[in-house]
């Protein structure tokens, strides 16, 4: 039995954090029979990371690396009707939402003094047992994270600046469709909805929120994949 390995559910949403998210949506949308294990330590997994997979013995971590793995090993044609544009502009997406919108969502949620009350109060209503001191020192090696990464160097209004940007070319390129591409879901719709339902479905009060409610065909992107997802 395929297994995944993930962060726990808050907000509602099954895994916290939007790579785990990312391959569960990834395993619905492909119709992948698949159990779910939430973990807090992560010192079992591949390079000290969540999510990873367990295939039949096989041990999968990244989220990109597994969906690779799973759409080679079980044949998935999600994205054969995609045009080597549609495959680029793919790469370009995912790219934007790994390696930059990622930082600005967990920058709201662990660095910016309006969210983190709310956050903080939430994760430990769910997990107690990390308890406000564990709270305190994941938020201060987050701090450090953000300062190694760059972000942590702007101002918050920076900070959002940017990730309001991200939100609005996923706007653009999403314009009225139901899908970015079309009619039908592709794996990078399974990426998309990840990152965007680590900010719609929190109830935080970021900027990132409130523009994205207000660009209201992600919000209805975001509900429509849920519900079918």
């Amino acid at each position: 039995m395929l297994k995944l390995f993930c962060y726990p559910p808050l907000f509602g949403l099954i895994d916290n954090n939007p790579y785990g998210l990312k391959v569960a949506t990834f395993l619905n949308l492909v119709g992948l029979d698949y159990e779910i294990e939430h973990l807090m330590d992560v010192s079992q997994a591949p390079r000290g990371q969540l999510p990873f997979i367990s295939d039949d013995g096989e041990i999968m971590g990244d989220s990109n690396q597994i969906l690779d793995y799973l759409t080679l090993k079980y044949n998935l044609q999600l994205d054969a009707d995609l045009s080597p544009a549609q495959r680029d502009l793919s790469l370009l997406i995912l790219r934007m939402l790994d390696e930059h919108l990622y930082w600005i969502i967990s920058y709201s949620r662990w660095s910016d003094p309006n969210c983190w009350p709310l956050f903080k109060r939430e994760f430990l209503s769910h997990y107690p047992q990390v308890g406000e001191e564990g709270m305190e020192q994941i938020r201060t090696y987050n701090l450090n994270r953000y300062k190694f990464q760059g972000i942590g160097r702007y101002s918050p209004a920076e900070v959002y600046k940017k990730g309001c940007q991200n939100l609005e070319v996923l706007a653009h390129l999403l314009d009225d469709r139901p899908f970015l591409f079309g009619e039908q879901p592709h794996s990078i719709d399974a990426a998309a909805y990840a990152f965007l339902a680590c900010i719609h479905y929190f109830e935080l009060q970021s900027p990132l929120n409130q523009f994205l409610l207000e660009k209201g065909n992600l919000a209805e992107y975001c509900d429509r994949i849920r519900s079918k997802y």
